[in-house]
């Protein structure tokens, strides 16, 4: 982590809580939300009335309840993947800063010194960008099954 210089602590919170929100989410996904959507449609299915243009709307505001419900947290996760390579790229800079402060000071001749900044710059890099990138992956799994658990709530309210 020294390596690093002190961005990747701050990559590394920030990673902590992007991975506690996935993670919660799919919790929710597995667990909660089944039964939410059984009590969702149990409520549809208790209604006389399934035709009317208020019934339309009822069920409406019923699915995207439930809906946003499921994908909750999905813009926060998506915001803290966005600001992994940014964090990544001030990395870059405090790395970079720390090699020309070596260089005024010693001149070209301290590679330990030069050593030290350009792993500052390059490791809170490629940290930021696989942070980023797992997360991606994750949350664009956690937003089709979001969307996919909408479509399958909407197919079984028949109307």
């Amino acid at each position: 982590m020294y390596a690093g210089g002190p961005v990747l602590w701050a990559i590394l919170a920030v990673a902590i809580l992007m991975w506690t929100f996935i993670l919660e989410r799919f919790i929710y996904l597995r667990q909660v939300h089944p039964g939410r959507v059984r009590a969702t449609v149990a409520a549809w299915d208790e209604r006389s009335d399934h035709t009317s243009w208020y019934a339309h709307k009822i069920r409406r505001a019923m699915i995207s309840e439930v809906h946003s419900d499921a994908s909750r947290y999905l813009l926060l996760i998506k915001t803290l993947i966005a600001v992994c390579p940014l964090l990544g790229l001030v990395g870059t800079v405090t790395g970079m800063v720390h090699v020309f402060d070596v260089m005024a000071i010693t001149g070209t001749g301290n590679a330990r010194g030069m050593a030290e900044g350009i792993s500052r710059a390059t490791i809170p890099t490629m940290s930021g960008l696989v942070v980023a990138l797992s997360g991606l992956i994750f949350s664009a799994r956690l937003d089709s099954r979001a969307q996919i658990e909408r479509e399958q709530l909407a197919d079984s309210m028949e109307l």
